[in-house]
């Protein structure tokens, strides 16, 4: 089964084809005027030149004119067709040599439009920044790119369910904790906290629990059990546990009291030691590093800890749905006040503005000499499959009209020349 050859691609013309096709065929007509004009005026002066002398310059000048113009009218034909359909070698060189001007063409292309200097050289010219910039800080634009940023939302938590990225964050997370030791964490976080005696808040807290703790009905009969428990029941028949309650009720809650309302009192500092004291052992006790790393793994071994950061995922998952749903999605809002930050940002930023550019500069110029043999090849491809004789018309209608020139140039030298030549035959002696 014999293979059909590919179907051949039509020219493109462009609007002023008609113009140009039309002025082509005035400046052949001009052409093709003269050298009969050159032809007539030979035969004329030729008649007229026995009873005129002078009338032989003029004859030399249109007989080499006629040659002149002759010879070039056929080297400009040669180019795009057989002169008068002749069989002539070296002649219609444009369709003759379709394949190889494509090859050429493609080659030249790449070589010294798409060679890198000349392209990064182009794209440093174009201010890429600026144009997201410019792009991201149209309210409307940024809108519409928040839009589809939050469509594409639920596909993308849906591929990372189905392809297990979930479980596999999920895990790389915890054994990146499981990595960070956790005595020192704490202690740099307590430290945090004890500046400015900003524990001492803490403490505050403690009082109040205790203050309450103390004027708790249930409470206090506890403790008065445990009182009467301890006494010899000769002092329980004289109501000593009410007595002994009261007063170390009454001398805590006078403590207690004396504490909140003095910032220097012994107490505060005995709990400032206390917390200073504690945050050395973890930075620097080794026992206290072993409890913490065994109570930090006990925790993250559970499986409420997976089960909790499942719920969580689920949770986000089903937020950010409902969410792009809804008419007036917050995501969406967020995300087009965001785009429009950041391109203003950008805008007052020249250093990022820079360093965009010159991303995009490395980027793109390294995307188009990956791809330049194949932008060449697609050139020459395409070229190959161009219509022969829409090819030729093409290339002679944008450059047939300067080639006519060459034909009143060659006349022109041509004529020039054969005065020339006829005065040295004057000159010459006649033997």
């Amino acid at each position: 089964m014999s293979q059909s050859a590919p179907s051949l691609a039509p020219v493109r013309f462009d609007a002023d084809a008609a113009v140009k096709l039309s002025a082509l065929r005035r400046t052949k007509v001009v052409a093709t005027a003269a050298l009969a004009l050159c032809v007539l005026v030979f035969a004329l002066a030729k008649s007229f030149e026995k009873s005129h002398p002078w009338l032989g310059f003029v004859a030399a000048f249109a007989e080499a004119a006629t040659i002149g113009g002759l010879a070039d009218w056929y080297a400009v034909v040669a180019l795009f067709r057989r002169p008068l359909g002749l069989p002539i070698p070296h002649t219609a060189i444009i369709p003759e040599n379709q394949n190889r001007i494509a090859d050429n063409l493609g080659r030249f292309i790449e070589a010294n439009f798409l060679a890198p200097e000349p392209v990064q050289e182009k794209l440093a010219e174009v201010d890429f920044a600026a144009l997201v910039a410019d792009w991201l800080t149209d309210a409307e634009r940024a809108a519409g790119l928040s839009r589809f940023v939050v469509r594409l939302v639920p596909q993308t938590l849906a591929a990372v369910e189905q392809s297990g990225l979930r479980g596999f964050v999920t895990s790389r997370m915890l054994e990146q904790v499981e990595k960070v030791p956790l005595a020192p964490l704490a202690a740099e976080l307590l430290s945090a906290l004890t500046d400015d005696r900003r524990h001492q808040k803490l403490f505050d807290e403690f009082t109040k629990v205790i203050g309450r703790f103390l004027n708790d009905e249930q409470a206090l009969a506890t403790m008065r059990e445990k009182i009467r428990e301890e006494l010899p029941s000769l002092f329980n028949l004289f109501r000593a546990d009410a007595y002994l309650l009261k007063k170390i009720v009454a001398s805590a809650g006078s403590l207690l009291d004396e504490v909140r309302t003095d910032p220097d009192h012994p107490m505060r500092a005995e709990f400032d030691s206390f917390a200073l004291a504690f945050i050395e052992k973890l930075r620097t006790s080794k026992q206290y590093a072993k409890r913490a790393e065994k109570l930090k793994r006990d925790f993250l071994a559970r499986p409420e800890v997976r089960a909790l950061a499942g719920d969580m995922w689920a949770s986000l998952s089903q937020f950010i749905e409902q969410d792009a749903k809804a008419p007036e999605s917050i995501i969406r809002t967020h995300l087009a006040n965001m785009f429009v930050e950041v391109g203003r940002h950008l805008a007052s930023d020249p250093q990022i503005r820079a360093d965009m550019n010159g991303g995009f500069v490395v980027a793109l110029a390294s995307f188009v000499e990956s791809q330049k043999s194949g932008v060449s090849k697609f050139i020459a491809d395409q070229v190959k499959r161009w219509d022969l004789a829409q090819l030729t018309r093409l290339i002679e209608m944008n450059i047939g009209r300067d080639l006519q020139y060459i034909r009143f140039n060659g006349m022109i030298i041509g004529g020039l020349a054969g005065i020339v030549l006829y005065t040295i035959e004057l000159l010459l002696p006649v033997n």
